[in-house]
């Protein structure tokens, strides 16, 4: 709570002292409406005084007023502060996450990320605004209303408050199974959310292996937890209520047996007994919230420690305090002795070492699951080795700030991301402020441009979410226009063509070519017909260098690559085979 206090409240100290000062008047306001009675039985109905009679009745109105126009002020503060802890909180998390390294992301359910972002937090939101109008108004009010019973009679402002401590104590075990249930509920809301984005993202593929019943038992099964513990959460916060009914029906009780007794008695006036039991009954409700308020405590406490948990979690890729920015002279990229592990004894990459000059292409090649991705992975530190060192004109990638280190790479990939937005900005993604002659001439180098001015609004249509509405071999060539746009010295290129037809990739392949001139390329490809041009090729398998060669060399070496080269060229001479045979049938 401290920690919440320290980090999120101090900033709008102001604020809630503006609010506290209006949440005294609500207590204030609250006091005098109940002192008023007193005037209200004895100077208005017993003593029939005429005069004090409009003098008491503008006085209830003037309470009211009060009371009226200081509970809006502390309400729009309140709604104010807590909607900036939300917001604040929001822009934290997120410039956190940006922070930390592709492998966080890649074991971090999304659901779960995004639960942070919406249950969590506004359940911290709900903790703080509920607190600080609990312990303002609903507290000052009960002291105000308690301050007027002991007033009026003490002995009765004992019988009254006498049996709510014993509420203390089931209150507070109360509290503490609401927040061990609430972060259960989390943690299965965060399940709930990754799931309904798997299977709605998936939908294609639910539908195509007739798993819709399964993934309709799975969201049952998950949802039924989540109701289990909410419905928990809902049991225990509700107990409160009977405690406390109990308790201040037995302290209602013991006030009008004793209060009416001395009234009867002539030992107390009818004024002061209706303004104690007036006080008493306007204290009822804030003593109530007061004790909800704990279990409303403990879920916003349980959201912070989650959210704290997050943003305690330092990336284990950081930049070097004294990191400087990368200067490149040609843009030489050399690995030295390079090994890396995804999992702790099971090694991705071994001793890798090679160099790409700088201006020069190098093609690597071989088996799926071989290191190759891993290896481009690693010159931007996505992820960073664990022994050796990676170079850019001499300089440890490490020792380089990332803007500088990213600045300067283009990176297209067989798993394209495409943002839902316009064609425009997922091509200039990257540079938000190109001219639009740029961005065309990206896009035609890319041979985007004649299927882009086909779309209903042309630079201005939507992709979708994660470029839906625009076919695999179109995300393609917009990645890889976004690439050509960025016009970045070094080239990463992880099979930048495999999801276009042969003509599209001919077309791409040329701008490629051309644009590959001059600049340092390291090129992945299943497809060896777009690398055997390639300065040098390199042969990856098992995470070890195991040929290097020109396409000519390899073949004469006759190893993997060549193995490789056979294996794919047999099977597209039998596929053009049978082209020409479905060809001839068609004909005929």
């Amino acid at each position: 709570m401290s920690r919440l206090a320290r980090e999120s409240i101090r900033p709008y100290v102001g604020w809630i002292v503006a609010a506290i000062i209006c949440m005294a008047l609500v207590a204030a306001a609250t006091a005098a409406s109940a002192w008023l009675m007193k005037p209200v039985i004895n100077d208005v109905f017993f003593a029939k005084n005429e005069e004090l009679l409009w003098l008491i009745s503008g006085a209830v109105f003037v309470t009211f007023a009060i009371k009226g126009l200081a509970n809006y002020g502390q309400s729009v503060l309140m709604s104010y502060v807590g909607q900036r802890i939300i917001t604040d909180t929001q822009h934290r998390l997120y410039a956190h996450l940006m922070r930390m390294e592709l492998g966080f992301f890649h074991d971090m359910p999304t659901g779960n990320l995004i639960s942070r972002f919406t249950i969590d937090i506004n359940m911290m939101r709900a903790a703080v605004s509920n607190a600080l109008t609990g312990l303002g108004k609903d507290f000052l009010s009960l002291i105000g209303l308690v301050g007027v019973m002991f007033w009026q009679d003490w002995q009765l402002g004992l019988i009254a408050f006498v049996v709510f401590p014993i509420a203390v104590i089931p209150i507070a075990r109360l509290g503490k199974r609401m927040r061990k249930v609430t972060v259960n509920t989390q943690e299965e809301m965060g399940q709930f959310t990754t799931l309904l984005e798997q299977t709605f993202q998936g939908a294609r593929v639910v539908k195509s292996y007739g798993m819709e019943e399964y993934e309709k038992s799975r969201v049952r099964a998950i949802a039924e937890r989540v109701f289990s513990l909410v419905f928990k959460a809902a049991r225990v916060r509700s107990l409160a209520s009977p405690i406390m009914e109990s308790l201040g029906g037995v302290a209602i009780t013991l006030v009008i047996a004793y209060g009416g007794f001395r009234v009867i008695h002539d030992s107390m006036d009818p004024g002061s007994f209706f303004s104690f039991i007036t006080a008493l009954l306007l204290a009822y409700e804030p003593m109530k919230r007061l004790a909800n308020l704990n279990a409303t405590l403990q879920e916003g406490l349980a959201g912070a420690q989650r959210l704290f948990e997050l943003l305690d979690r330092e990336p284990t890729i950081q930049e070097k305090p004294d990191a400087q920015a990368l200067t490149i002279t040609g843009g030489g990229v050399k690995l030295e002795d390079v090994r890396f592990s995804y999992v702790t004894d099971q090694a991705a990459l071994s001793d890798m070492s090679f160099e790409v000059p700088a201006g020069k292409t190098v093609a690597l090649v071989g088996p799926s699951g071989a290191g190759k991705s891993t290896i481009l992975n690693l010159i931007p530190r996505f992820y960073d080795v664990g022994n050796g060192r990676i170079t850019i004109d001499g300089t440890d990638v490490r020792d380089a700030t990332f803007e500088s280190l990213r600045g300067c790479m283009a990176l297209v990939s067989q798993e394209i991301t495409l943002f839902d937005d316009t064609v425009r900005a997922n091509i200039a993604y990257g540079r938000p402020e190109a001219a639009e002659e740029e961005i065309i001439e990206a896009a035609k180098n890319a041979a985007a441009h004649d299927f882009i001015m086909e779309m209903p609004d042309g630079y201005d249509t939507y992709v979708g979410e994660r470029g839906t509405k625009v076919s695999g071999g179109q995300r393609q060539r917009l990645a890889i226009a976004r690439a050509m746009l960025k016009n970045a010295p070094i080239l990463l290129l992880d099979e930048a063509t495999s999801a276009l037809d042969t003509e599209s990739e001919r077309h791409v392949q040329s701008a490629l070519t051309k644009l590959m001139q001059g600049r340092t390329t390291l090129v992945i490809a299943h497809r060896l017909s777009t690398v055997m041009d390639a300065d040098l090729i390199h042969v990856i398998d098992r995470g070890k260098l195991v040929e290097s060669g020109s396409h000519t060399e390899l073949i004469a070496h006759d190893g993997i690559y060549a193995r490789l080269y056979q294996l794919q060229f047999r099977d597209e001479d039998q596929q053009q085979a049978a082209n020409d045979v479905q060809a001839a049938a068609g004909g005929a």
